[in-house]
């Protein structure tokens, strides 16, 4: 699934770096701009392939703008050209030097690939070399070997985004600006591979079955391990059955495949601390602009933490934060005027291409006018406003916590005393689908969605406020700490913070006169996560659940900027199972990669919500 989102979002980044109301072309940046293409040596004499394109304009020196990739700098040949160039129209049209190099073990590239390398704090000799050394010798090559000003900047989304962040630390004394956008952070505890030790399937499967396949002898392409065809995601995985056999042929049968490396680590071990860049991030020099989107179905968590990193390990450094109403990469399309059901009214990416990054990399590339933007910039949704704050989450945030409590009620008020509690049956022969479509693809809207489909199921537990007497404003991280028991061993849990429409309600038009949106009684997921319970206490070292014994789970959400409007409820749902968005758990204490059909077995699930045993989500309410 990766793959194919990476596949969109290379053909709108096309789009969007021409400039306002133009096709993507390469006529234009082969009139400006004279492309040449290098094996710059590594430390190591690893030799990486770079294609650099220079302006024609040699009147004046240019900065750098670099972008490092698994994903290719194709066009290969200096006579073939991109049809676009850099983070936006807008700075190609300002000339910079643009760079793009295959990453160590990538397609031209010479070296060996490594999921995330794994950083060197104390590197001991040219031996030891991972992204931040690989970035460091192409900057010094670069400094030394193009007519420019002596100031690089980097950027990249997904993918090249963790590149970016990689090569923050010990950053060459050139490198004067960075902004890693959708980064790769920590792939066990919230980006890509795992949520919090639940195996995100679908995307895995899909992205792994072609990104590390054999590579052609000229280094141009990768082929994949096999094709696998779905119209219904839902009823392939399922009939799939347990994952063991994806270890074999006609699957993933290359043991040293990144598939078969990420199924042999179930658990936060070394193999995925090492891989942990946010440790890193200590003492960075270089000015940064972290962007991250509210619907980014992969890498939401990579760009908040990748900041919350930086700001408590870097104190004094010069750190931003941009969040917007974005899918995975959306803030480099040519416009963005709603997602889902949701209609924004202006364009979100203008602003953000035109006001923010433009002006981030013109003023400390170029010392051409100035920055000042806020810390912090959110776009808040359900208000629709842009919101500036110079610490995130803002000091003005007060958590308060709602208590579930029987016949779905949610309050802040205290619970009474006797027994009380919510019970569902778990089966994972029918798991609950993360999303109401039947596609092939994932949906990315599946974030926004109407929850009603989810709502109506037995194994889907449902707490709501009254209706609001005022907005609700949310910014922040939310927490939830349940009290739960079980007839099984092991359980997952999914959380969803949604805002129900009241009925009739209709959200206007994105323009002036636009057609208003029905959302009648819509249940508009606001966030949502999942917690492999055996990983409870320690992603480290699971521990299976004693039937019928109460404990304790807390399940950490994304941070989310939201205002629910007056006339609104909020609404908590939890449930077992996220399929195939989640692979299924057994709801049995095992290795599920190791789990035959026979493992997988129901369980009865109690959520308690008295006085003893209080289940409860604590909010981030603005005051």
């Amino acid at each position: 699934m990766k793959r194919n989102v990476l596949l969109y979002l290379l053909c709108f980044l096309s789009w969007a770096a021409v400039g306002q109301n133009s096709a993507p072309d390469t006529s234009w940046v082969k009139a400006n701009y004279t492309k040449t293409e290098q094996y710059i040596t590594m430390r190591d004499g690893v030799k990486l392939f770079t294609a650099i394109y220079t302006p024609k304009d040699d009147s004046q020196t240019y900065p750098i703008i670099m972008q490092r990739t698994p994903y290719s700098v194709r066009p290969y040949g200096e006579h073939n050209y991109r049809r676009s160039l850099g983070p936006n129209g807008y700075l190609m049209r300002e000339k910079y030097i643009f760079v793009y190099q295959d990453a160590r073990g990538r397609y031209k590239s010479e070296g060996n690939f490594r999921e995330m390398t794994p950083a060197i704090e104390h590197k001991k000799s040219n031996k030891d070399v991972d992204e931040s050394s690989d970035t460091y010798d192409t900057v010094e090559w670069l400094i030394k070997n193009t007519k420019n000003n002596g100031k690089v900047g980097q950027w990249g989304i997904s993918f090249p985004g963790y590149y970016s962040s990689a090569g923050l630390p010990n950053a060459h004394p050139a490198m004067a600006a960075v902004s890693p956008q959708a980064p790769m952070s920590d792939e066990f505890i919230g980006d890509d591979c795992y949520h919090n030790g639940a195996f995100f399937l679908m995307d895995n499967f899909g992205f792994y079955s072609g990104f590390d396949g054999p590579k052609s002898k000229d280094g141009t392409n990768y082929q994949s391990h096999f094709n696998a065809q779905y119209n219904d995601a839902y009823k392939y995985f399922l009939d799939f059955g347990p994952l063991k056999k994806s270890n074999a042929a006609p699957y993933f049968a290359d043991p040293n495949s990144i598939w078969r490396q990420t199924t042999a680590h179930p658990v936060y071990d070394e193999f995925w601390q090492s891989r942990n860049i946010k440790k890193h991030l200590k003492n960075i020099k270089p000015a940064v602009l972290v962007v991250g989107g509210w619907f980014d179905a992969e890498d939401l968590y990579g760009a908040l933490k990748t900041y919350a990193a930086i700001e408590k390990q870097s104190p004094g450094n010069n750190n931003r934060l941009v969040m917007g109403p974005w899918t995975h990469g959306g803030w480099a399309a040519p416009a963005w005027k709603g997602f889902a059901q949701y209609q924004f009214g202006a364009d979100v990416n203008k602003y953000y291409q035109q006001e923010i990054e433009t002006k981030f990399f013109n003023f400390y590339l170029k010392g051409k006018g100035a920055f000042e933007q806020s810390e912090v910039t959110v776009f808040e949704t359900g208000s629709n406003q842009w919101k500036h704050y110079q610490e995130w989450p803002p000091i003005n945030v007060q958590p308060t916590t709602y208590y579930f409590a029987k016949n779905g009620g949610m309050a802040v008020a205290k619970l009474l005393s006797e027994p009380s509690s919510t019970t569902y049956e778990s089966d994972p022969a029918k798991p609950v689908p993360y999303t109401n479509v039947i596609s092939g693809h994932r949906n990315n809207e599946y974030m926004a969605e109407d929850q009603r489909f989810a709502s109506r199921r037995p194994d889907v537990v449902s707490f709501q406020t009254d209706t609001l007497t005022e907005d609700l404003t949310l910014t922040g991280e939310i927490v939830a700490n349940l009290m739960v028991s079980m007839t099984g061993s092991d359980a997952d849990f999914i959380v969803k913070v949604i805002d129900v429409w009241p009925a009739g309600a209709t959200m206007p038009g994105a323009q002036e006169g636009g057609k208003p949106v029905v959302m009648d009684g819509y249940q508009q997921m606001v966030r949502a996560e999942v917690l492999r319970g055996k990983f409870r206490n320690s992603f480290s070292k699971p521990e299976p659940f004693v039937k019928g014994k109460i404990e304790k789970v807390t399940v950490k959400l994304n941070e989310v900027a939201h205002t629910f409007r007056k006339g609104h409820r909020v609404m908590v749902q939890i449930q077992s199972s996220w399929f195939p968005l989640v692979d299924r758990n057994p709801q049995k204490f095992m290795n599920i990669f190791e789990a035959s059909e026979s493992d997988f077995q129901k369980s009865r699930i109690s959520i308690h919500h008295d006085a003893d045993h209080p289940s409860s989500i604590t909010l981030p309410v603005m005051r």
